[in-house]
């Protein structure tokens, strides 16, 4: 079994387009797992079951999702793309600093833009560069950008952190990013 490719089917389905296989999210983004397990296909030749999903929520190290205290449902804590889900996060001031792993090639465009959230609902943002790092090292050579969180809260920017300690915000305008 691979649990990545397994994983990776499970932030698609879960974040991204549920409708591919006709399950509904409610507006937190909870799914019945029997419901996934039914209507999934087989993801490299092993299909779903409730031990394969318990077993991805508890050993990953990125916490990426969530079964519910009842054991019914699951959720991705926090990527979602799907408009449908509109998760409530809790609002909290942020550290002083927090980080944002990137590529270089990418580097550019931020610093014009900022850093916005395009199809996700949030940027995503790291209370450690270790983490910023590991995040940012998937999309190639890596630059982590140090973001004044603080700063921004402190002019009226909102702050949420999920489950996951992924911390969340709309978007970081340039003259925060240092």
């Amino acid at each position: 079994m691979n649990e990545k490719a397994i994983s990776q089917y499970l932030s698609f389905i879960l974040r991204h387009q549920p409708e591919q296989i006709n399950l509904e999210l409610d507006v937190e983004g909870w799914a019945n797992i029997n419901q996934l397990i039914e209507k999934s296909e087989p993801v490299d030749g092993v299909r779903l079951s409730l031990e394969i999903i318990q077993s991805i929520v508890q050993n990953s190290d990125k916490k990426r999702f969530q079964i519910s205290e009842d054991g019914l449902n699951i959720r991705a804590v926090q990527g979602h793309s799907n408009r449908q889900v509109q998760r409530q996060f809790d609002l909290k001031v942020p550290p002083k600093f927090l980080y944002h792993g990137t590529a270089e090639r990418f580097h550019v465009s931020i610093m014009e833009l900022g850093l916005i959230s395009k199809e996700r609902q949030y940027v995503h943002l790291s209370a450690d560069i270790n983490t910023a790092h590991a995040v940012g090292e998937r999309y190639g050579k890596v630059k982590i950008l140090t973001i004044d969180a603080l700063a921004m809260h402190n002019k009226g920017f909102q702050f949420f952190q999920a489950e996951n300690g992924v911390w969340l915000v709309e978007h970081v305008p340039v003259k925060f990013i240092i």
